[in-house]
């Protein structure tokens, strides 16, 4: 996905996490606004992965994300960390934050 794509990778141990049911609910509605973004938003739950064919435990060592809480990080097109949190991020805070993105500037011209 590296320079076609951004990447939200959501990390949490359970499904029923309340950090990463709140980080969905903060995306719910905004799948047009990701799409013009080119944003693929990753979950990993535990072992499973739903959004990228890496294994959980490679997405977590590459990201330096823990297993045992939520984490949230923006991945550039570029494959930089753009932004982490261990708390839900904002849908607006992730759009400004892509949209301050040279390559995504760049785009807009």
């Amino acid at each position: 996905m590296r320079w076609q794509r951004r990447v939200l990778v959501m990390t949490a141990p359970r499904a029923d996490d309340p950090a990463l049911v709140a980080q969905r609910h903060a995306l719910a509605g905004w799948d047009a606004a990701a799409r013009e973004r080119d944003l693929t938003v990753v979950t990993v739950i535990g072992d499973r992965v739903t959004g990228a064919a890496d294994t959980a435990t490679a997405l977590r060592r590459r990201y330096r994300m823990p297993a045992d809480r939520f984490a949230a990080v923006l991945i550039g097109k570029d494959g930089g960390v753009k932004l982490r949190k261990a708390t839900p991020i904002a849908a607006e805070m992730l759009a400004e934050t892509i949209d301050a993105m040279p390559m995504r500037r760049a785009g807009e011209r």
